[in-house]
């Protein structure tokens, strides 16, 4: 893979372009570490092909990142490093669950370097999210065939062909906020069964995280997860269900007994953190899309769990000071009453 070239560009980064590359530098640091556990317990040849190409890649970005910020003389976020992962720590999940979570974070991966790329002015940086965002296309592409070609990957649900094209005439094809009054559209089925798939890898990673934390705060942090998880889980599968339509399966069945520390009770909290985080996204994406007024209502309520959960994950972080701070504003207020 060749390394992501840096422009020498006089123009300074601009506070979209600190922000995101500072966010790009801080995820992808955890994935690093992750992935080098990952690394080295993958045994089957076609999956560590597709776990190799996404630690490099990792490796490759924060790097990109690491030159244009000391370019720029701005400091270089810690982030997560091999302090935070134990490399004589046993599998903690099958190979096959690899590719599972592989999928969710490159699906992540794309709706967060896709909605980079048009707000970035400065070239390098735009190549750079550009680059970011190819590499997950393609992550997600890599581990889709492996995951079919194995038989791995449920197959979502089929619709029939209609006969004709129709018009929606009634003010009832939204239904109510208490029960529905028509079969699912499209899209309502895309996003629940990807809901569904999401909260099930989620509820997996946190499986493992709970055997292996140390601290009993972080623990009853993963447990509210998992209910929460659990039940998103549940509510969209019971949805497409009453409707025939299958839903994908769960995957805990993929995580080892191991309860030997693996990853730091640090590293794993922002792990949950971040990627709540762009839960709020993607259901916010599902609202925007949903024509239900009953699937709606439960969208606002799961944005609701997950934002009150991403709140007590960065209280977490705060308590134990695991919390770098994010690039921000000059408060002018503090300078003035110096």
């Amino acid at each position: 893979m060749k390394a992501i070239k840096i422009d020498n560009i006089t123009e300074k980064l601009s506070a979209i372009e600190i922000g995101k590359l500072w966010a790009t530098y801080m995820g992808n640091s955890m994935a690093k570490c992750v992935l080098t556990h990952f690394l080295k317990h993958t045994e089957e040849p076609r999956i560590l092909e597709v776990v190799q190409y996404a630690y490099e890649s990792t490796d490759r970005f924060t790097k990109a990142i690491k030159a244009i910020f000391e370019e720029e003389k701005y400091p270089v976020p810690i982030g997560l490093t091999d302090q935070d992962v134990n490399p004589k720590a046993p599998r903690l999940f099958q190979d096959e669950f690899y590719l599972h979570y592989l999928r969710y974070i490159a699906k992540a991966g794309i709706g967060l370097y896709g909605t980079a790329v048009p707000i970035l002015v400065r070239s390098d940086v735009r190549r750079l999210f550009t680059d970011c965002l190819n590499t997950s296309i393609e992550l997600v592409n890599m581990t889709n065939d492996v995951l079919i070609s194995k038989g791995l990957i449920a197959k979502p649900p089929s619709l029939p062909i209609p006969e004709q094209v129709r018009f929606i005439k009634k003010q009832s094809y939204m239904g109510n906020f208490f029960n529905n009054t028509r079969p699912l559209q499209a899209l309502e089925i895309t996003h629940l069964y990807d809901s569904a798939e999401n909260n099930a890898t989620s509820k997996g990673v946190l499986i493992g995280f709970i055997q292996t934390a140390q601290l009993e705060d972080v623990k009853n942090f993963f447990e509210k997860g998992i209910d929460i998880t659990t039940k998103h889980y549940d509510v969209c599968s019971k949805i497409l269900e009453e409707e025939n339509l299958p839903s994908p399966p769960v995957f805990d069945h993929l995580v080892t007994k191991s309860t030997i520390p693996t990853f730091s009770d640090k590293l794993m909290t922002f792990h949950k953190l971040d990627m709540f985080s762009m839960r709020i996204r993607t259901y916010g994406n599902s609202l925007s899309l949903c024509a239900r007024k009953d699937l709606s209502a439960k969208y606002g309520r799961f944005i609701l769990d997950v934002g009150e959960y991403a709140e007590e994950g960065a209280t977490l972080m705060f308590t134990h000071e695991w919390m770098e701070e994010p690039p921000q504003a000059v408060d002018r207020e503090a300078l003035a009453s110096k």
